[in-house]
């Protein structure tokens, strides 16, 4: 049965985390980024379809790769980070349904006879796997500064190319669109402002 969590751990993932924009000479291993997808992959997605699809880009030669994407303020804290995590979604994320979803056998076709339909619950159901990917690098110690500030089509055009063909049932990067960035990594404290305020609980919620 569940138990709350400490006040130490509440802390580190929601009262005390911070979005970072500089970051420590410190890197951030590929068991570590293992360790991350295998703690985000178990959060809820609608009818279990997990569209997100994650692209981790580190090495010099795949940021530069990104730096044309990046709006003029992101550029320097996005180079600097030791990754930037791409969360996208796959637009034919419904051919795996059978195999996550096997409780509805016709789950697949109601996605893929409606492309609204799959479209919007792609991109909800990948918003909130990102949602989950910030809470799960919180978690094991990483600090994050997600940003919206970039061009998707130039995103998408760079790590995401269409092939030629796309046979329906392999995983093709060019059915892939991109959502949001993460930078990820060990934040540096002395780049951050002052915290901004939050809403309080009547200025948003209602208990009927």
């Amino acid at each position: 049965m569940s138990q709350p969590l400490s006040d130490e751990a509440l802390d580190q993932i929601f009262r005390e985390a911070r979005t970072f924009t500089t970051w420590q000479d410190r890197p951030v291993s590929d068991e570590l980024l293992h360790q991350l997808y295998d703690l985000m992959k178990w959060a809820p997605t609608s009818a279990n379809s997990s569209p997100a699809r994650i692209v981790f880009v580190r090495s010099p030669e795949a940021k530069e790769r990104l730096r044309p994407a990046l709006a003029p303020g992101n550029v320097d804290k996005t180079m600097a980070a030791p990754v930037t995590a791409i969360i996208a979604w796959d637009e034919r994320f419904y051919d795996q349904l059978p195999r996550l979803f096997p409780a509805v056998p016709t789950m697949r076709e109601v996605f893929a006879n409606s492309p609204e339909l799959a479209e919007s619950g792609a991109f909800r159901n990948s918003s909130l796997q990102g949602a989950y990917f910030i809470l799960a690098a919180r978690s094991l110690g990483l600090d994050c500064g997600p940003m919206s500030g970039f061009d998707n089509a130039k995103v998408d055009e760079e790590f995401f190319p269409a092939p030629a063909t796309q046979p329906a049932e392999e995983f093709v990067m060019g059915r892939f669109r991109s959502n949001f960035l993460v930078n990820l990594g060990y934040g540096d404290p002395a780049g951050l402002y002052p915290r901004g305020p939050r809403l309080e609980f009547d200025e948003v919620c209602q208990v009927l």
